[in-house]
């Protein structure tokens, strides 16, 4: 067992970007590193850095012909059109970069060793990790390597029988559920945005039996969050009885996304966050989405405060308000104004309200689905 939580960063992230017109041009891990030393919360004992996953080790999921399609797209910051149509590198989406081979490969690493890490049980965050739309053989959605399917199937490889995945991210984590559909030792649970990219992961879809999936309404809100949490995530990994539960905690599902239309406030993903450390030996958390740095950055380091089981302070000391004050979102009307309350705290104002009708009715629907499925 983990004498305490440990935290999985590299400075590769540091300055790395997809381009400067691309969501992804923004810095997130780095600034969530750099706010929780600023706030004391990562000291070096705490802090693993993580190694970049070896070809070999990619291959548990990811081709070979597409894992060395990456390393030439990188060697050679180019692509020929038939690289492009086959694996999708080199596309508006999945830009050609300098890292683009190192940077997915660290991500992925890290949430490999956390299956090893976690052998014995504990707590680790990776919040690089959560690239959950890339598939075998080509990149998909900002995603060129699957680390949740890497680190489930590290997860399985050191001890861990029954998997209980949840992802908050507004996305469908389409790549998960082509990894682990059918299987009856994974529960899968995605709540995402309705008619948002993938425009996968319909309510009726199970996944071969192993998911749950819940689409829900524009402008979901804190209250319907945790509706969501309290009667359908919460009581069906306890029936799942996991030995590990791994967390996609994407921060694209907060009010200030640029790519999501959801309300919700950094909050509801804490409080899932705590609600699900202590239903299962193995804890492993993740990054994933989030395209506002302020936000990201505010959201992702409250999740390893909440890990930590740290209170998270009402106004920030002045070092790490330094640190959000120095970022910048350029090309974005997000980025023209930002409020002060960005700067100076971790926490949102909670964003309740009413439950929608169709909230109750699709959770208890799945539910039910749940309780009636073959055993």
């Amino acid at each position: 067992m983990l004498e305490r939580p440990l935290f999985i960063g590299s400075e590769i992230y540091r300055g790395s970007s997809y381009g400067g017109w691309h969501p992804l041009r923004v810095p997130r891990v780095s600034t969530a590193m750099d706010l929780s030393r600023a706030l004391g919360w990562l000291p070096r004992e705490a802090f693993v850095t993580s190694p970049r996953a070896k070809p070999a080790a990619l291959h548990a999921w990811h081709t070979p012909a597409y894992v060395a399609a990456l390393q030439a797209a990188e060697a050679a910051l180019q692509v020929s059109d038939t690289v492009r149509a086959r694996h999708h590198i080199g596309t508006v989406s999945n830009p050609v970069f300098p890292e683009i081979f190192r940077r997915p490969a660290t991500a992925a690493g890290g949430s490999i060793l956390a299956g090893e890490l976690l052998a014995r049980g504990g707590v680790v965050y990776n919040p690089a990790g959560g690239t959950h739309h890339g598939m075998p053989d080509r990149a998909n959605g900002f995603c060129y390597l699957n680390d949740p399917v890497l680190a489930m199937l590290s997860l399985r490889h050191h001890g861990a029988r029954r998997i209980a995945y949840v992802d908050i991210d507004a996305h469908h984590c389409d790549g998960v559920a082509a990894g682990f559909a059918g299987d009856p030792a994974v529960l899968m649970i995605s709540v995402h945005e309705e008619n948002l990219w993938p425009r996968t992961g319909e309510l009726c879809d199970d996944a071969g039996g192993s998911g749950l999936n819940l689409p829900v309404s524009r402008g979901l809100n804190d209250s319907e969050m945790a509706h969501i949490r309290e009667a359908l995530i919460l009581p069906t990994v306890a029936d799942f009885a996991p030995d590990a539960i791994v967390l996609q905690c994407g921060a694209d599902a907060v009010t200030e996304d640029p790519l999501a239309h959801l309300d919700l406030s950094n909050n509801a993903h804490w409080q899932i966050v705590a609600a699900l450390k202590g239903l299962a030996p193995r804890y492993l958390v993740l990054g994933g989405g989030g395209y506002n740095p302020w936000s990201v950055g505010r959201l992702w380091t409250g999740v390893w405060a909440t890990l930590l089981g740290q209170d998270i302070p009402e106004r920030l000391p002045d070092a790490a308000q330094d640190v959000l004050r120095a970022l910048t979102f350029t090309g974005h009307r997000l980025g023209r104004n930002p409020p002060e309350h960005w700067f100076t705290s971790l926490r949102d104002i909670p964003r309740t309200g009413p439950v929608r009708s169709e909230i109750f009715d699709r959770v208890a629907y799945l539910r039910q689905r749940w309780k009636n499925r073959p055993l």
